[in-house]
């Protein structure tokens, strides 16, 4: 499961910037996200302020740090329904009926922050949170 921690600390202000990304992008290598998947995901940020993000850090807007604790909250919860955890980290590009036949990551796709707490609220209701 991807390192959360970090992220937490970091949404009450406790971490450094580079600990989103960290968990960020061991979420993304589990998820198999392109780029661009990556970038919508984070609210679309320049190309080269999202590496520089993912070199060095620098300062993350709250609205990302958000996404990324959303992203890491869906993939607890799916680690928790699916044990499998192949199955857990493929789920998101399943076709899903409670999304009208989309996958999550379609819904996702949709870039805003609203798009991901709506995919997070399905796998928290499932989850029975």
């Amino acid at each position: 499961m991807a390192n959360i921690e970090p992220v937490a600390a970091a949404a009450e202000g406790r971490s450094s910037i580079p600990a989103v990304m960290e968990a960020f992008q061991g979420l993304a290598e589990l998820w198999e996200l392109s780029t661009e998947d990556q970038l919508l995901l984070l609210g679309s940020p320049g190309r080269s302020t999202f590496f520089k993000w993912k070199k060095e850090g620098g300062s993350i807007p709250r609205d990302t740090v958000e996404r990324v604790s959303h992203l890491l909250a869906i993939h607890k919860a799916l680690e928790i329904l699916l044990p499998d955890s192949r199955a857990a980290d493929t789920w998101i590009r399943r076709p899903n009926q409670f999304f009208r036949g989309q996958s999550a990551l379609d819904v996702m796709r949709g870039g805003q922050v609203m798009d991901i707490f709506r995919v997070r609220q399905y796998v928290d209701a499932q989850r029975g949170g």
